[in-house]
């Protein structure tokens, strides 16, 4: 009775482990390898980021997430892309193209689920690329 008892027990927790979605741990990136090919890269962009005279600034408002880029630099010429992930939930993650009117963009609360984002912007100012990271609890 007892090693019959044990084995159900044990049959329920992996059948609820597999179907709970709170234990469902998915890969931070699909193309892991790729990405860590061009990890040096993205250092580069990093640094170049923390030469800016003034970096991308990002804060949390009513209306959403601000993000707000350096005003030394003319904003019609900034371009790129911005990614949103979420750790706890990869159907939430999200790439918004960069196309700034002015030195400040928002993401709008109705996209944007209560917990931690991680926001990643790769941009380009000329010839100069640059990479933001920031993790945000919203």
């Amino acid at each position: 009775m007892a090693i019959i008892s044990f084995m159900t027990f044990i049959i329920v927790l992996v059948v609820a482990m597999i179907t709970d979605k709170e234990f469902n741990h998915d890969l931070v990136t699909e193309e892991y390898y790729k990405q860590e090919l061009s990890f040096q890269d993205q250092l580069n962009r990093e640094a170049n980021s923390q030469n800016l005279v003034t970096n991308i600034e990002v804060s949390k408002t009513r209306e959403g997430i601000l993000i707000t880029f350096p005003s030394n630099l003319e904003f019609s010429e900034i371009k790129g892309e911005m990614f949103l992930y979420r750790p706890s939930d990869k159907e939430q993650d999200f790439t918004i193209p960069l196309k700034l009117s002015q030195h400040q963009m928002i993401i709008p609360e109705r996209f944007l689920e209560k917990g931690r984002w991680n926001i990643e912007i790769n941009w380009s100012y000329g010839e100069e690329t640059y990479y933001y990271k920031k993790e945000l609890t919203y």
